[in-house]
């Protein structure tokens, strides 16, 4: 191993064998080449350790650790306590770095010190027919690149592809690493370093294949499930909405529907109060609280909006209402499904 690397890449794998060697060349390949990287076995009962030590018999670079505790997060972990890099990045057994990667978001980090961290846009490769909603979740977050985007985006779903960050080690450091609880244990970890003041952009290049298959965790582990997803967003939104509301702890609910207010309502655990629902049905819900036609809304004077509308288009069209009405993402509204 090198003693000092520029960069760590934290490569964790389970029962890998039929991806691991092309994601492990596709490290081995980097133009970058001032790297280590760690891949940690969790557990594997197939090929994917011997496959994996044949790299470290042959480059330096790579080290194999084990990890016994079952979990991405758990083996992230134990490659980072591994890592020696300045700066750290992840990558998945089931992905693809393209060449440039590692160089070019090593540069964006070295000339630009206000940001903590950067990601790539990627590419979605499906091995399976039932995709569900994951090219639109990709086409989404392709289109949120700036930190002040990323930033007003993160109370819908996790704008960042994990695999395609880097971050700096003291970020890590200072705010601490994966934990382990019952929910989605990448996007608590961005969530709380947001809340921290962490700053992180995107670049404007496709440097990663997001390769997505029957068996990706989001798919069959019940801490990615929406139950889980809403609930550790609840947390942190109720935070940001204590340090930032003028009118906190009222907010408005966009969505009057059965299941929006059901979401909505885990924020009054978190102290927050919900004053009234705004409605895009005119005299059709009788609700305990005060229901708005969304054409008679109070003004960006009165309320702090929040909607919890789920379809891509209406949200659209609500940013687009809110903004000439005089809201700004933000700072009177946000979205949050």
């Amino acid at each position: 191993m090198i003693n000092h690397p520029k960069v760590s890449v934290i490569l964790p794998f389970f029962n890998a064998e039929k991806t691991i060697e092309s994601a492990i060349k596709s490290i081995s390949s980097q133009s970058f080449t001032d790297f280590e990287c760690i891949l940690i076995d969790n557990n594997s009962t197939d090929s994917s350790w011997q496959i994996a030590q044949k790299f470290v018999d042959n480059d330096h670079r790579f080290k194999l650790i084990s990890e016994k505790v079952q979990g991405v997060g758990f083996a992230s972990n134990a490659g980072w306590k591994e890592s020696k890099g300045n700066y750290i990045a992840r990558m998945d057994a089931d992905d693809w770095s393209h060449p440039n990667r590692l160089k070019i978001q090593n540069e964006f980090l070295d000339n630009n010190s206000g940001y903590g961290a950067v990601a790539t846009l990627v590419k979605h490769i499906s091995h399976s027919e039932f995709s569900g909603g994951m090219p639109r979740f990709v086409e989404w977050s392709n289109a949120i690149v700036t930190y002040e985007e990323i930033l007003n985006s993160r109370f819908v779903e996790l704008p960042i592809v994990n695999p395609s960050a880097m971050w700096r080690r003291e970020i890590a450091q200072k705010h601490g690493m994966y934990l382990h609880g019952d929910f989605p244990e990448d996007y608590e970890m961005w969530l709380r370093w947001f809340d921290n003041g962490v700053k992180i952009r995107k670049l404007k290049d496709v440097l990663l294949n997001w390769h997505d298959s029957d068996t990706r965790l989001s798919r069959t582990n019940p801490i990615y499930s929406d139950k889980s997803f809403y609930q550790i967003k609840t947390k942190y939104l109720a935070k940001w909405l204590k340090k930032h509301s003028p009118f906190y702890p009222k907010v408005a609910i966009w969505g009057a529907s059965n299941i929006s207010r059901r979401r909505a309502r885990l924020l009054e655990s978190h102290g927050i109060e919900i004053c009234c629902y705004i409605d895009t049905k005119k005299n059709k819900r009788h609700l305990d609280q005060k229901v708005y036609f969304y054409e008679n809304i109070p003004s960006a004077d009165e309320i702090f909006v929040l909607t919890y509308i789920k379809q891509m288009n209406a949200k659209e069209e609500i940013k687009e209402f809110l903004s000439k009405k005089g809201f700004e993402e933000g700072k009177n509204f946000l979205l949050v499904s």
